[in-house]
């Protein structure tokens, strides 16, 4: 006899939850890679003009102040947006990998139930095989008695 639990079915599907949950996770992670990449490009292009600036002669180094303070708040405005979009990918990520450990916490005790019910089961089947040992045991002794009679 084979053993079979009635909840396999639900730790099975919780098994597949936490891997979806788990590649959601990774492509939130890859987001945030991408985005704090980006940021970091911007504020490096920034700083780059910035320097640049310091090296540039009189009246043209003054035009190209008023050009780079002209569109200075677009920079910032953009860092700034990426800085939030950042937060929010930090935000989800906190989330998934909640919803992962309750996941897995649940999946964990669905696992222990099984191993006591299999447990159970063997202890059972060793039992039954035991019963049927005694009564092979106690037949043979029977027909040795009988044979002798």
């Amino acid at each position: 006899m084979q053993f079979k639990w009635r909840l396999q079915r639900l730790l099975d599907l919780k098994e597949k939850e936490e891997d979806v949950k788990r590649d959601e996770l990774f492509a939130l992670m890859e987001q945030t890679t991408t985005v704090r990449g980006r940021m970091l490009l911007e504020q490096a292009g920034y700083r780059r003009l910035l320097a640049d600036l310091r090296y540039e002669q009189g009246d043209l180094r003054l035009a190209r102040q008023q050009v780079f303070l002209g569109y200075a708040h677009v920079f910032d405005a953009g860092i700034r947006q990426l800085q939030e979009r950042l937060g929010k990918l930090d935000e989800l990520q906190r989330l998934k990998t909640a919803e992962i450990l309750e996941i897995r916490k649940f999946r964990k005790s669905l696992e222990k139930l099984r191993q006591k019910a299999n447990d159970q089961f063997v202890k059972q089947q060793q039992k039954i095989e035991q019963t049927q040992t005694d009564e092979y045991a106690t037949l043979r002794f029977a027909r040795q008695v009988i044979a002798q009679s």
